[in-house]
């Protein structure tokens, strides 16, 4: 099977926009493959084709989710040999245009009625994205972790509570702010 056949991207973008549609007011658990289908489009024959279950497909798209999560953490990496917080250009975050590209995803995220554990597979991946990208690990480092991760998870949680009505660049002016504010060297 050609994965880059436009007939399977079509597919699967319908099953995909599908699933988040139905999780909005259902569970994962609760989401019948019939019922996904119908929403989608989609035959069971093509459905069972490309997935063996709905939960397959919900771990493709939350695999592809933290593949670009990953890659949007890391862009202000690039561009430097050495990140330096208080000198963060706005412009080189992109964890807010990740955040608009899969807004539907974490608006279920983020909903109070769904299942803690989306929220905690985010939380896990912002967790290992900080820890390798800076050396803190062990113990000893495992509140600072925390600290960060939260402090992310919150300003999403409040962007998303705002309905997402600021821009990303505007919420990535904002992280630049925060950071300057945080890091900035005390007066004498």
């Amino acid at each position: 099977m050609n994965e880059n056949d436009l007939r399977i991207i079509k597919t699967k973008r319908a099953l995909h926009e599908a699933l988040l549609a139905l999780l909005k007011n259902q569970t994962l658990e609760s989401i019948s493959v019939s019922v996904l289908c119908r929403e989608a489009g989609v035959n069971r024959g093509t459905f069972y084709l490309h997935y063996n279950d709905v939960g397959a497909l919900f771990d493709e798209h939350l695999n592809n989710l933290l593949k670009d999560l990953e890659e949007s953490y890391y862009e202000p990496y690039r561009h430097v040999s050495e990140l330096n917080h208080s000198m963060l250009d706005p412009g080189t975050i992109r964890i807010f245009h990740h955040v608009k590209k899969y807004q539907p995803f974490y608006e279920i995220v983020f909903d109070k009625r769904s299942s803690i554990s989306y929220y905690y597979s985010l939380f896990e991946k912002i967790k290992a994205l900080i820890i390798e990208s800076t050396g803190l690990s062990g113990q000893s480092n495992s509140f600072i972790v925390a600290y960060q991760v939260n402090a992310i998870m919150g300003l999403l949680i409040q962007w998303n509570e705002e309905g997402f009505s600021q821009t990303p660049e505007h919420m990535s002016e904002q992280l630049s702010y925060i950071f300057k504010t945080m890091y900035q060297a005390p007066a004498h």
